[in-house]
């Protein structure tokens, strides 16, 4: 008998940041939609639905028998498939099994989502049945705003540190000297207690063909410190109304809005908190560029330097948004480039204190392939299907907040084997007093910790800003630009932001990895923090709400080897990239559709590519032909058929490769 993986639970979301992300008692919304499900057909079913909508994305009936009977009884319906066809990546999409997924909408008033989904169960054309879950977030954030007149004073100062960039010296989380909290003979800081920047960024301060997709709220990509390295898709015009590219999403110029349905990025609403801009600054603010903060692998001021943030809008104001949209912005992130998913968000933890978080949470991987199966499908194919054979990384990394309710255990998604989960630290490698930790936690980075820092506030310094870390922020929030933040969701784009980096490096060396190799590099390569997991922690909670008047202790014995590997080292990774590990990168074989060309640039594959010249010699030019055009090679297709060719660098290193030209192959070659 066919397994149907089904489980209706009241199953809520939460942003995995600071305080200003908890579960808010004061927000009501449902746990799931009571208007439509998430149905993955049977591929006989699913054909003749795409036949019905050859006209229309949407349409009202299936063509089969069974499942029409099922929607005739449930009220007016709609049917939609999940996933808007790419017809560049259309292919993998439907060899994943993603195509089959429909969204069913229907009148509820009429019957239950409950109801729905035991008939959809019942039927032998379905496979799998899915609720459209609310992923909710509070919207209390504490973002603390750096004044002017402080930004304005550091950029005054004549004092720089690696870089030019005015406020590094305030940013302990990347390059800690241990002095930064002293007081009374008390020291709360350890030299290096941070992700190891200042050696790494020797190697490689970030690549402009790496790109890591941010799921949060919009970002303000017109930030001045972000602007430069924020992914711009090129075929697309904002507010045109077209779908420029092909991709299934139009006008989308930085990413997409999935909330709205819209290329436009909102980041200036009233109830936005500027979570996703602080999370783009630490990965990719614009580093060497006089202005603002540095960050991990925003570049060294130069151009091609810096990774790039593509903006996967889940979260907008005070609207609640849904798996629906979650797993098409991840699809959507591995079709369009993205090769590191940021994702500081997850189900709360099921060992989480049920008076302040309640019950409902997955507690095994079992539960959460059973309970989310389409996420689970998404998240499968950004890991296999992001990045290139021919790149530096086939396959993606996701990398997800571990969670704030002082658990011990990670939540999931993140706390599945197959992703990175990240716990949180404070500036002497001690756990943050909020750290989820245990069973599923992965790595740890700096997250800030306020509650501890309590004694180091003073005239200058608030609640929420000593400890915390220091990014960028939208307007709205902070006037300067600046301001800081705290939780798994600010550790969880430290350990983003080292990938990127390390993949950077990766594609400088010319050096390809396979996604889970270059994962199980950064866990080993972590730096091992047991030592400082002594004695006990003592803190002052919610000392930003109500001031130190509650102390707390927590026994750092009991943090002992549960927060991961250790904490995420940016130099360790990179120096084990540069290893024997790893293969070199090999020019690829071309898939080209008669009468079309195709440009390739030979220097993505050849050590110090962009200092050499190259000649290519083809073995059929009556099948295909190449031309010099600027720093890319023009493969022009003529006529159907195969052959061989080979490029010669002026190095000396030589790589066969494969072209094959058929009637029609739209494009979908290994490029």
């Amino acid at each position: 008998m066919k397994k149907i993986f089904l489980i209706i639970s009241v199953l809520i979301f939460t942003l995995s940041c600071s305080r200003g992300f908890e579960q808010s008692v004061t927000e009501t919304v449902k746990p799931y939609s009571e208007s439509e499900i998430l149905v993955k057909f049977t591929p006989v079913v699913a054909e003749l639905i795409a036949q019905g909508a050859v006209e229309t994305a949407v349409v009202t009936r299936s063509g089969n028998p069974s499942v029409d009977e099922v929607l005739e009884t449930i009220g007016t319906c709609s049917i939609e498939r999940v996933f808007p066809i790419d017809v560049k990546s259309e292919e993998r999409t439907i060899s994943s099994g993603l195509d089959l997924w429909y969204v069913v909408r229907f009148n509820s008033s009429e019957v239950s989502v409950e109801d729905v989904v035991r008939r959809f169960a019942r039927l032998g054309q379905v496979q799998k049945v899915d609720v459209n879950r609310t992923i909710k977030r509070a919207y209390n954030s504490k973002a603390v705003a750096l004044s002017k007149d402080r930004v304005d004073a550091a950029s005054r100062a004549t004092t720089r540190a690696v870089l030019s960039d005015p406020l590094l010296p305030k940013q302990w989380n990347l390059i800690n000297n241990g002095t930064d909290f002293c007081k009374d003979g008390v020291v709360k800081s350890v030299k290096d207690a941070d992700v190891q920047c200042q050696e790494a960024w020797e190697m490689s301060t970030g690549d402009n063909s790496v790109i890591v997709a941010v799921l949060d709220e919009g970002i303000f990509v017109e930030h001045p410190d972000l602007k430069a390295n924020i992914w711009v898709n090129e075929a697309e015009t904002l507010r045109a109304g077209v779908d420029a590219d092909g991709n299934g999403y139009k006008d989308d110029r930085y990413g997409y809005n999935f909330v709205h349905d819209s290329g436009v990025i909102v980041s200036d609403d009233v109830y936005d908190s500027g979570h996703g801009t602080h999370v783009a600054g630490v990965i990719a603010a614009v580093n060497n560029n006089g202005v603002g903060i540095s960050s991990i692998a925003g570049g060294n001021g130069n151009s091609g330097s810096g990774v790039k943030i593509m903006v996967c809008q889940i979260f907008s104001g005070n609207v609640a948004t849904s798996i629906l949209s979650t797993v098409r912005a991840i699809k959507y992130a591995a079709d369009n480039g993205a090769v590191v998913l940021q994702c500081s968000w997850g189900y709360v933890s099921a060992c989480a204190n049920v008076y302040e978080w309640g019950d409902a949470a997955f507690g095994s991987l079992e539960e959460w392939i059973a309970g989310s199966p389409l996420e689970r499908e998404a998240l499968e194919y950004f890991t296999h299907n992001a990045g290139s054979a021919n790149g530096a990384i086939e396959g993606g990394i996701a990398v997800f907040a571990g969670g704030n309710e002082a658990a011990p255990m990670a939540g999931y998604p993140g706390a599945a084997d197959e992703y990175v989960s990240v716990a949180a630290t404070a500036a002497d490698f001690t756990p943050a007093v909020y750290t989820n930790y245990g069973p599923g936690t992965t790595i740890s980075a700096p997250g800030g910790d306020q509650d501890y820092y309590y004694e180091y506030v003073d005239d200058t310094h608030n609640y929420g800003e000593v400890g915390c870390i220091l990014s960028t922020l939208p307007y709205h929030v902070s006037s300067s630009g600046y301001g800081y933040m705290e939780g798994t969701s600010m550790a969880c784009p430290h350990v983003s932001g080292v990938v990127a980096l390390g993949i950077s490096y990766a594609t400088q060396l010319r050096r390809h990895f396979k996604a889970a190799e270059l994962q199980k590099l950064l866990v080993d390569s972590a730096t091992p923090i047991e030592n400082y997991m002594t004695g006990k922690k003592e803190y002052r909670r919610y000392v930003a709400d109500i001031g130190p008047l509650q102390p707390m202790q927590i026994n750092m014995a009991d943090y002992r080897n549960k927060m991961g590997s250790g904490q995420v080292n940016a130099t360790a990774f990179l120096k084990a990239i540069a290893g024997d590990v790893g293969v070199d990168m090999h020019f690829p074989n071309l898939y080209i559709s008669e009468g079309e060309s195709v440009a390739v640039s030979p220097a993505r594959y050849f050590v110090n590519g962009q200092e050499m010249t190259y000649s290519v010699a083809i073995d059929d030019t009556s099948v295909v032909s190449v031309a010099k055009s600027g720093e890319n090679l023009l493969f022009t297709a003529h006529k159907s058929g195969t052959t061989t060719a080979t490029i010669v660098a002026s190095s000396g290193v030589e790589h066969n490769f494969n072209i094959t030209v058929r009637r029609n192959t739209n494009q979908n070659g290994w490029l």
